[in-house]
């Protein structure tokens, strides 16, 4: 699709070299859903999230996570006025479009609990009021690896809110090159152009909710699914959310390619990113010294396709 490409390649002029994990992200944001990014800093998270913004013609905010950042910095508090004599709402960094929690897990469970609600329902309460989230709202968090200084783990219940989890890793050698040739005159993200508008998104997120997704394909998803439940190898497998998302990612996945039904290809090409940060591998895959991403595909290669 033209308008897919038209995106993808104007990001690509802030980011170098990262093909995959642009098309990631594009692919979570119509389809709805939230992106969770880990890696070391300095490859390009932060960078990803505002081109993404600017390309969408998104508000974006962004919040940078420290052990001392408070629920009500994300969420808003409630003040009172004594001029009215009431209790004014504040609203906090999560009411925007595209929210950035760079670094969520260096922050307090409490704090990273209070973009609970939002991810999942897109609203947050605040003394017992509702607020709803303008919408399109997709979340786009960064975390430093597991064990790195200063960080504590996301509680499973946020995890499993993220439609998909990527790695941006090193750049090669020569995007690397162009990285530095792009800045030396000017800033990348200065040069990014706004593809489509707000209500163009949600159109798009519209017509990928329209793909058709037969019962076949259906049951391979929750085949899939099953799969990892029942492994010796996986010591919790997805969870039902999970076969929800990748439902939805497979549409994203056909969208992009310009079909209207979802195929077992589809399926294929999004699973290990959208299931892979929902399972926790077992001590005997510890042992065999086999990754999230070898168990995945192991589940991939003896689970047989439907025939469409």
């Amino acid at each position: 699709m033209n308008m897919f490409q038209n995106i993808v390649n104007e990001v690509k002029k802030a980011v170098n070299g990262k093909d995959r994990a642009i098309i990631t992200v594009l692919l979570a944001i119509i389809a709805n859903g939230n992106i969770l990014i880990e890696d070391i800093p300095g490859v390009g998270k932060t960078t990803l999230a505002v081109a993404f913004s600017k390309a969408l013609g998104l508000e974006y905010k962004r919040v940078q996570f420290t052990p001392d950042t408070l629920p009500s910095d994300i969420t808003g508090f409630s003040v009172y006025d004594k001029i009215s004599g009431k209790m004014h709402f504040n609203k906090g960094a999560v009411f925007c479009n595209l929210f950035l929690a760079d670094e969520l897990n260096r922050t307090s469970s409490r704090t990273q609990s209070a973009l609970l609600e939002a991810m999942e329902e897109n609203q947050v309460t605040i003394e017992g009021i509702t607020y709803p989230l303008e919408n399109p709202f997709s979340v786009i968090a960064t975390q430093n690896p597991s064990g790195a200084s200063g960080t504590q783990l996301l509680p499973d219940s946020q995890t499993d809110r993220f439609m998909v989890k990527i790695s941006m890793g090193y750049p090669d050698k020569n995007a690397e090159c162009q990285m530095i040739l792009n800045r030396s005159t000017s800033n990348p993200l200065d040069n990014i152009k706004q593809i489509i508008t707000k209500e163009e998104l949600i159109k798009i997120q519209q017509e990928v909710r329209e793909i058709y997704i037969s019962n076949e394909v259906i049951a391979y998803i929750v085949e899939l699914i099953n799969k990892t439940r029942n492994n010796n190898l996986i010591l919790r497998g997805a969870s039902p959310r999970a076969s929800l998302s990748l439902a939805d990612m497979s549409k994203a996945f056909a969208y992009a390619q310009n079909k209207d039904f979802v195929t077992p290809d589809d399926i294929d090409n999004i699973f290990i990113s959208t299931i892979g940060h929902r399972i926790i591998l077992s001590s005997e895959a510890v042992k065999r010294k086999l990754n999230t991403k070898a168990v995945l595909k192991d589940i991939l290669a003896h689970t047989k396709k439907p025939r469409i």
